[in-house]
């Protein structure tokens, strides 16, 4: 499962763009971070069998959903993974990131559309003070991907430079991360860009921040199994995940359908596009218990 093909999916404002391994008669759809396209799943579908086929999102405003209006909520993407897991018959959705958070969004609105979740490092909850800035958190958490969004490069080269100048990547470097910061590159006349919109971004985030309780009990009535598959570095291969260790216990509690894994040895990237981690993932995702 090397070689995706493009497919495209009706949905409102117009066709969403996905990648496609695989031809096997049992397929997974598949969502992926905040500001991150559907060649992050790559690695993933390599280590799934033959029997089954892996769609995974461009989501709208990023990838090459990128001209696809807004608005740009959860509740949006979560129509919009609906309706491809709809037209794909897909009997497991996978999110990373926000696309976890996507996939319990689908979940809590269209509780059935498929039979199990798979959640990578997101999806629950995070701990919010009130009143809070949202856009001084997102800043805080993902300013530097907000900044290569801004920014524009010399050349593709100069754009795949960026990733591995990223403490959470580069020492980690492979022909997976290599072919996901690529397909993320856009020619413009001012030079090379990311396909992601900062106004894409920036909505969904907020979001993630600001609706808090609605997350925590979306995922306490999740309708059907979930694998919530958690990294303990985060975004920076820092100690301490991106879902801290007391949010992912008392979520677990919270919910009798959320089976909670951690993948040693991971960060909030390389939990998805390192290969070992990725052979995880594949495993969860067809529904193999992990150790």
């Amino acid at each position: 499962m090397d070689t995706p093909v493009s497919e495209h999916f009706d949905v409102d404002g117009g066709r969403i763009h996905a990648l496609a391994w695989g031809s096997g008669p049992r397929v997974a759809a598949a969502l992926h971070g905040i500001t991150a396209n559907a060649m992050s799943w790559a690695a993933v579908a390599r280590h799934l069998p033959d029997d089954w086929r892996l769609v995974a999102l461009d989501m709208r405003g990023r990838g090459h959903s990128r001209d696809l209006p807004g608005p740009f909520g959860i509740d949006d993407l979560a129509r919009d993974a609906r309706d491809v897991v709809t037209a794909t018959g897909a009997e497991v959705l996978a999110g990373h990131s926000l696309g976890a958070y996507v996939a319990v969004g689908v979940d809590h609105m269209f509780p059935d559309t498929v039979g199990r979740l798979l959640l990578v490092d997101g999806g629950l909850a995070l701990p919010t003070p009130p009143g809070v800035d949202a856009d001084v958190v997102l800043d805080a958490v993902v300013g530097p991907m907000l900044e290569r969004l801004r920014a524009t490069y010399a050349d593709d080269d100069a754009y795949v430079d960026f990733f591995r100048a990223h403490p959470a990547m580069g020492p980690y470097w492979s022909d997976d991360f290599d072919a996901y910061a690529r397909y993320d590159a856009i020619s413009t006349p001012d030079g090379v860009r990311a396909r992601a919109h900062e106004d894409a971004v920036r909505t969904s985030g907020r979001e993630l921040v600001l609706r808090s309780d609605e997350i925590a009990a979306a995922v306490a009535s999740l309708s059907v199994a979930t694998d919530l598959l958690v990294a303990p570095r985060g975004m920076l291969d820092q100690p301490g995940g991106m879902l801290p260790e007391e949010t992912v216990d008392a979520a677990a509690a919270a919910s009798p359908r959320l089976t909670v894994t951690r993948v040693a040895d991971a960060n909030h990237y390389t939990v998805l596009v390192g290969d070992d981690a990725a052979r995880q993932v594949a495993a969860a995702l067809v529904g193999q218990r992990l150790l």
